[in-house]
């Protein structure tokens, strides 16, 4: 079989063989070019035999031959190519692993084969190289010539780059000489491999190594045979000449359904003309309907006046309805107030406020003088028992000089030397005696100083102690009361809202069943509601407080039964909250005055709810709409307080509960816990078990740091009154030993001492001691003082602090009425906006109105013009004008039955016309038709027979190839082909050397054609040839081949 430029050759082996041809086609003006490639493995046994299918070559130039290609990432190699082909002969040499198998499987996937055709994988995917994200492979084909193709776009070379990813996606580039990409689409390159008849599917072009051994290997007969057939293009033939066949008799039948259309045709031809020669008049019927015409005009004017006089009544009575000035100026009234009474709450809030930190500077002032006064009473504690010790160490030497007073005034004179010598003796003995017990009187009294500090800042951190320890205790309630509490909501998430939640559920269940409920009320509000982000329930909660609770009613009839099935439920103070508003279906349109901020949302965006009536009491309530949620504080103060805040944002909520407004900030004093938008009841029951365990073990911990506190605090006291008493009894001890020192001093001259010295002394000492006794007396009224003053600063201290637990009360009080407020507000903007509206509304329905009568008079004017120029006579109309029309119908269609029947001269004329031309075309058609398929016929029985040559004369040349393998092989062997039963049998063959030999004789007999060869067998018996070019392919990269250290 001939074709555009192709070749095909095919090798085979006994043993493992991998043999791959790949034939591209080249047309030149005075040559033909076939390109083949083969691949081999280095253990496979030589034999083979070669088929060859010579091909005309075009007169206009090379075309379709391989002048490079490229690989990236493609398989196992990073890189291989550019490889540059010569145009005849072209030999690709390489050991196992260095590419061979990779350059032909690229060849076949850049020229858009698939890869099931490769046989190396069954997805483009796999030929990327692992580790990298895509492959790409660059094919360069020969493109000159006047038979090029698009050579004014494409030029002499034309690039086909093919691109593919990791995932499997392919992207194909087509480019010029220039580089300059031309095309992306398949269709443009099937087109190129078209026109240079390039087909990467043909086992002659591209035969690979399964194909080869399946050839080699099978025993069908069959298989062979059609191994053939696809090999010379005859298969593809053959199912073209099975496919005209199949259109002719499509055709055929088609020629045979346009018979029998052509007979209605002419059926309907004979009845148009039929009709054309048949007309008659309808004059008579014709000339009642402009009669009934006329009254129907004058009946239209009078319905058009009586249209005027009632929309004028209609008029006028909306103009005397004022129900709506009046609810408007009522509604007015109410705005007025409630904003007067949230200006109210506000001021109470911020001299509330104002007061609290007042309060808290005096506390704080108030602390710092308890520690001064603390400290100064301790100090004044020390100076009273340092003089009331000094008073009694007076009071015993007093006692000291009364008794030797009375010994002086006793004794007898004594004289005796050795009672002389034993008296210096014993002073002696009680002077050394004297400075160690001073000594000992000094370090006691540094001791009683160190361990008055000591005490004094064990205290101190005893109170600090207490302080933590009160505020982990309260914390502590707090987290079991809520542990409880998700405790009894574990059964029932109601609960959360109430003890009696589901039970009151249950109630307004049953009440609704009985028909009690004009509509079911709706709530609580919080078990509605879900979040987008659980991270910001606290911030919701802060903004909605109260309302969490609330139950939604459509009328003031169902609040009322709601009221008492609540009252057989909750207390009178503890009732949950109703808001009556009426229900909706779908959620208000607040686009205009809701707040946009592109960082952060509004409380409207974080709700999830399905029931839109929650929403709209929210917005009616809460204004959900205009207030944002700021995770960070210091963010929110910046966006609130900063500058200018954003258009329509009333408030902020924080993450932790901040309430931040343009001009001020509330904190709450205590951390808020999230009660009723908590995720999964068990994960919240275990977090807040946890806490509960860690604060208990924090609480114990103080409670055992507190306790040992005290203990030292007790010790240390206990050891000061140990030391006090010591240093008491090292006083007494140096008074007893002075005394004694001062008797024996003194015993010689007490003798002869008067007796009046002595008492003076004795005086002056009473007087010391009535100035001590002031002393002390004055210290201990200083102490009492010191401790009545503390008392004081201490209660003022606890004052300060109730007071400002009072107004935290209030403070909470006045915002939940401020939240009230602003709802009521908010509410009656909204109603008075709806009011509003509806004044609007009315006058614009009286301004629509006058407008529609204006019209109304236009149109009746209108209609009583064209009633004149119908008829110039008014008249009367005797019935309505309906029943006037319903006459006119009638007469119409029984004119219109009329002329269907018999029709009117043009369109019966038109219709003629159609049916004839329409009959005059169809029978030229099948004519024409007929002709076709006898022509069709004659040129397939031609066809029939040349491709019947053309099959006997490519097997006898295939037998001759193979006949001429086999000689010089020195081998016998048969070639049979049964046509008729499409079998092929053949004999086996072997030698893969003398293949190669057989097929480099082919190319010295056909320069001009191009051949690449793929082997990794040696080339050093080639012959040296200018028409031989070879390509060495580097040895691939082993991990075990390692440098010698």
């Amino acid at each position: 079989m001939q074709g555009k430029g192709i070749q095909h050759i095919s090798t085979m082996n006994k043993r493992k063989s991998n043999v791959q041809n790949v034939v591209k086609p080249n047309k030149t003006p005075r040559t033909e070019d076939t390109a083949y490639v083969q691949d081999e493995d280095e253990d496979e046994e030589e034999g083979g035999v070669q088929q060859e299918h010579s091909v005309s070559a075009s007169s206009a130039g090379d075309i379709g031959v391989i002048e490079s290609i490229t690989l990236k990432n493609f398989m196992s190699h990073h890189l291989l190519g550019p490889f540059q082909f010569g145009p005849n002969v072209n030999f690709i040499v390489g050991n196992n692993g260095s590419g061979k198998s990779a350059i032909l499987t690229a060849l076949i996937v850049g020229l858009g084969g698939k890869a099931t055709t490769t046989n190396r994988g069954a997805s483009l995917k796999s030929f990327v190289k692992y580790g990298e994200s895509s492959a790409e492979v660059t094919v360069k084909l020969r493109n000159r010539g006047s038979d090029s193709y698009k050579g004014e776009v494409y030029g002499d070379c034309i690039s086909v780059e093919q691109r593919i990813t990791s995932d499997g996606c392919r992207t194909c580039k087509i480019k010029n000489k220039a580089g300059h990409i031309i095309s992306t689409k398949k269709e443009e390159l099937t087109a190129i491999l078209d026109h240079f008849n390039i087909q990467v599917d043909n086992p002659v072009s591209i035969l690979n190594q399964e194909m080869s051994k399946q050839f080699l290997h099978s025993k069908s007969e069959a298989d062979k045979y059609k191994f053939f057939m696809k090999a010379t293009l005859l298969e593809q033939m053959k199912r073209d000449y099975i496919h005209i066949k199949q259109t002719k008799a499509v055709t055929r039948d088609q020629v045979e359904r346009q018979e029998e259309c052509l007979k209605d045709l002419r059926q309907l031809f004979l009845k148009k003309k039929e009709k054309y020669e048949s007309l008659s008049a309808l004059e008579k019927m014709k000339q009642s309907l402009e009669d009934l015409k006329k009254k129907m005009a004058w009946c239209l004017v009078r319905e058009k006046e009586w249209q005027v006089q009632q929309l004028m009544d209609e008029i006028e009575k909306e103009k005397n309805n004022s129900v709506h000035e009046e609810k408007l100026l009522l509604c007015q009234t109410k705005v007025t107030l409630a904003d007067k009474r949230v200006r109210d709450i506000q001021q109470k809030l911020g001299k509330v406020k104002e007061e609290d930190e007042g309060l808290a500077e005096t506390g704080r002032k108030l602390k710092e003088d308890v520690k001064i006064k603390s400290k100064a009473q301790k100090s004044q504690e020390v100076v009273y028992f340092r003089a009331e010790n000094k008073l009694k160490q007076l009071e015993k030497e007093q006692c000291l000089l009364q008794e030797r007073i009375h010994k002086i005034n006793n004794s007898v004179r004594r004289n005796h030397e050795s009672e002389h010598s034993q008296r210096i003796k014993k002073m002696s003995a009680l002077k050394k005696q004297l400075e160690k017990l001073e000594s000992e009187s000094t370090a006691l009294n540094q001791e009683i100083k160190e361990k008055q500090q000591a005490l004094f800042k064990g205290r101190e951190e005893y109170d600090k102690l207490s302080m933590e320890e009160k505020n982990i205790q309260v914390s502590l309630e707090t987290k079991l009361k809520r542990r409880n509490q998700l405790t009894a909501s574990r059964s029932n998430r109601l609960r959360r809202f109430g003890d009696r939640m589901p039970e009151l559920l249950e109630a307004v269940n049953r009440a609704h069943a009985q028909g009690r409920f004009i509509k079911k009320p709706v709530g609580p509000i919080g078990a509605c509601i879900s979040l987008k982000d659980p991270s910001l329930a606290v911030a919701v909660e802060s903004c909605l407080r109260g309302f969490m609770k609330t139950f939604c009613c459509d009328n003031y009839k169902d609040e009322k039964v709601l009221q008492e099935l609540m009252s057989s439920h909750f207390a009178r103070g503890s009732r949950p909250q109703i808001m009556v508003c009426p229900f909706t279906d779908s959620v208000y349109n607040v686009q205009h005055r809701r707040v946009h901020h592109p960082e952060f949302p509004s409380v409207l965006d974080i709700l999830l709810v399905d029931n839109p009536v929650i929403i709209n009491c929210l917005i009616d309530m809460r204004s959900i709409e205009c207030i944002l949620v700021i995770k960070n504080t210091a963010v929110a103060r910046r966006v609130m307080q900063g500058g200018r805040p954003p258009r329509n944002c009333r408030e902020v909520f924080t993450a932790d509960g901040d309430q931040v407004f343009t001009n001020r900030c509330y904190t709450p004093d205590q951390e808020v816990i999230v009660k009723y938008l908590g995720g999964d009841p068990e994960a919240e029951i275990r977090m807040v078990q946890s806490e509960v365990e860690n604060h208990q073990a924090q609480l114990s911990r103080f409670q055992l740091h507190l306790s040992s506190v005290k203990q030292d605090i007790q010790s240390m006291e206990e050891k000061l009154r140990g030391v006090f008493m010591a240093c008491k009894r090292n006083q007494e001890t140096i008074t007893r030993v002075k005394a004694s020192i001062t008797e024996l001093e003194n015993i010689e001259e007490s003798q002869t001492e008067d007796i009046s010295s002595l008492e003076e002394d004795a005086q002056e000492n009473e007087q010391k001691i009535e100035l001590e006794r002031k002393n002390v007396e004055e210290a201990h009224a200083e102490l009492e003082q010191h401790n009545k003053a503390l008392l004081e600063l201490d209660q003022k201290y606890k004052d300060v602090r109730n007071k400002r637990e009072k107004l935290a009360d209030e403070t909470e009080q006045l915002k939940e009425d401020q939240v009230k407020a602003e709802a009521e507000c908010s509410k009656l903007e909204q109603t008075l906006k709806i009011l509003e509206k509806k004044l609007k509304g009315h006058q614009d329905n009286i301004q629509s109105m006058r407008v529609e009568l204006a019209a109304k008079e236009l149109e009746k004017e209108d209609f009583e013009e064209k009633a004149k120029e119908i008829c110039p006579i008014s008249q009367i109309p005797d019935r309505s004008a309906k029943s006037i029309d319903t006459e006119i119908t009638r007469l119409r269609e029984k004119i219109s039955s009329q002329e269907s029947t018999h029709g009117n001269q043009e369109q019966v004329i038109r219709e003629y016309a159609e049916a004839h031309g329409n009959y005059k075309n169809k029978s030229s058609q099948l004519r024409d038709l007929k002709r076709f398929i006898d022509r069709l016929d004659n040129i397939m029985t031609d066809r029939q027979a040349r491709y019947k040559t053309l099959r006997r004369s490519l097997s006898v040349r295939c037998k001759l190839y193979f006949n001429n393998f086999l000689i010089k092989l020195h081998c016998c062997g048969s070639m049979m082909f049964d046509h008729n039963n499409e079998t092929l049998s053949i004999s086996d063959m072997h030698n893969r050397r003398i293949s190669l030999d057989l097929l480099l004789e082919l190319s010295e007999r056909q320069h001009l054609r191009q051949f690449i060869f793929i082997t990794p067998q040696t080339t050093s018996s080639l012959p040296s040839s200018s028409h031989i070019k070879i390509h060495q392919l580097q040895d691939p990269e082993r991990e075990s081949e390692e440098a010698l250290p």
